[in-house]
């Protein structure tokens, strides 16, 4: 498809339908839009675009539709696939000023947001009133809720509570023809043809752009307990994972951290933490609900799990304060990696009792290929980040052997069942790796639904296929 480039009409244009002070056309203010948190790709789009209504954007879709400009969607831009990158120029779409929570509907147990709105900060509204949106990726400090939905995003908690599909109900959408449409209803049963809603989430606006979302809530529990377990080496800690759910027991995060990805942590962040020789990996437990005996007796159960998979030793987080720091270790992984070193990151996920076998695959590609690797990520959904590190390869490897390593580690991926990525996305830079698991005629069925609502493919082109 050949895109059109914005005039100085076309700017006007624009201008009048959002306001002159929503309008970026200056390139020194765009530096920020021109990345999100993938690497080190840099694209800067023609002019940034911050509308504040879905009448505005349908306006700006109309008008972009009509004369062929390509359009990108850009949440907080704290995402790892490349997804918010406008590699087409253009028009880039910040939803940074749809930052409201509408309503929350107690008696429901239902919210309505903007998608502007900050993971965390609706999290904690919801909290004081007694309830839980579960799905809290690493990033809910600081990304939107939209770039959530539209990346099928995650996080430790939906081990126990389920994915971001279980908690969007509904979805009000622009369509690249400037048609405002709700995809489905309020409802938590939905049976009248096909699901609208469940395909834009994950669909990385391509096919719209999310303008309200309402939410499905839950009753908040009351107690938790959090464990840290340390083994000896990674794959009994992996096998661990899979004899805990066997056992019985539904933890409300089950998080897998590899040493040298602590190690980082601890130089990064000023953590204090005692890291002992023997130790290789960890796996931070979390067990939740309104009943602190039963808690305690799930504990006792994990416990004895783990002394079966050559557990070293189990830390029991006594205080909030310890609890906090020790989600901290977590949740500050990837910054730390990336601080240190060169690196790419993929985003793995097997059916559980597959981690071992991913695991020590992966260190065996690594070794064939000479890259280093730091593994960690929500081992209870069997979901394993894995940041690819250059240490000594070579500038020439780096760049030209190092996507065969990426591609064995997704053949090996897809071998053991799973697929690309569990919550990150396809978005530009996996794109490439889709036919190690993907078919012809998923192609075609795909372009296909592209087409319906995108025939002129101007709804961030490039992504995904």
């Amino acid at each position: 498809m050949e895109f059109n480039k914005i005039t100085d009409e076309l700017l006007s244009a624009i201008q009048a339908i959002v306001g002159e002070d929503a309008v970026v056309s200056q390139h020194e203010g765009m530096e920020k839009y021109s990345h999100d948190e993938t690497e080190d790709l840099i694209y800067y789009p023609e002019v940034v675009v911050k509308p504040k209504s879905a009448d505005e954007i349908s306006a700006l879709m109309k008008l972009c539709n009509q004369h062929l400009i390509p359009v990108t969607p850009r949440g907080a831009g704290t995402g790892l696939s490349g997804g918010a990158l406008a590699i087409k120029g253009g028009v880039l779409l910040s939803m940074e000023r749809f930052n409201q929570i509408l309503n929350i509907d107690e008696e429901n147990l239902q919210a309505t947001v903007e998608p502007g709105v900050i993971t965390e900060v609706f999290m904690n509204v919801v909290a004081e009133k007694g309830l839980l949106y579960p799905v809290d990726p690493a990033s809910k400090g600081s990304c939107f809720i939209g770039g959530n939905v539209s990346h099928g995003s995650g996080g430790p908690r939906v081990v126990k509570y389920g994915t971001i599909r279980e908690y969007i109900l509904n979805l009000q959408v622009v369509l690249p023809d400037g048609d405002i449409i709700w995809t489905g209803a309020n409802t938590l049963k939905y049976a009248s043809g096909y699901n609208l809603t469940q395909l834009m989430i994950g669909s990385e606006g391509t096919l719209s752009i999310i303008t309200k979302i309402v939410v499905k809530l839950i009753p908040k529990p009351t107690q938790d307990a959090l464990l840290l377990a340390s083994f000896g080496n990674n794959e009994s800690a992996c096998a661990a994972v899979s004899a805990i759910f066997r056992a019985g027991i539904v933890p409300s995060a089950l998080e897998f951290m590899e040493r040298r990805g602590v190690e980082w942590v601890k130089e990064h962040d000023d953590i204090s933490f005692d890291l002992r020789d023997d130790i290789q990996a960890f796996l931070l437990i979390e067990v939740d609900g309104t009943n602190q005996d039963v808690i305690f007796s799930d504990c006792e159960k994990i416990n004895e799990v783990l002394e079966q998979f050559d557990c070293r030793d189990v830390l029991f987080a006594d205080s909030s304060a310890q609890k906090e720091e020790l989600w901290r270790l977590r949740r500050t992984m990837a910054v730390s990696v990336k601080s240190n070193t060169i690196y790419k990151e993929e985003d793995t996920v097997v059916p559980r009792a597959e981690l071992p076998r991913l695991i020590k695959g992966i260190k065996e590609i690594g070794s064939k290929y000479g890259f280093e690797s730091v593994c960690y990520g929500h081992a209870g959904d069997g979901n394993v980040h894995v940041n690819i590190i250059k240490g000594k390869m070579s500038d020439d490897a780096w760049q030209n052997q190092l996507k065969d390593g990426i591609r064995e580690i997704f053949e090996l991926t897809v071998f053991l069942r799973g697929t690309l990525s569990g919550e990150h996305g396809i978005g530009l830079v996996q794109k490439e790796f889709m036919p190690v698991k993907y078919t012809n005629t998923h192609f075609a069925i795909w372009r296909g639904i592209k087409n319906v609502f995108d025939p002129n493919g101007i709804l961030n082109p490039g992504k995904i296929f």
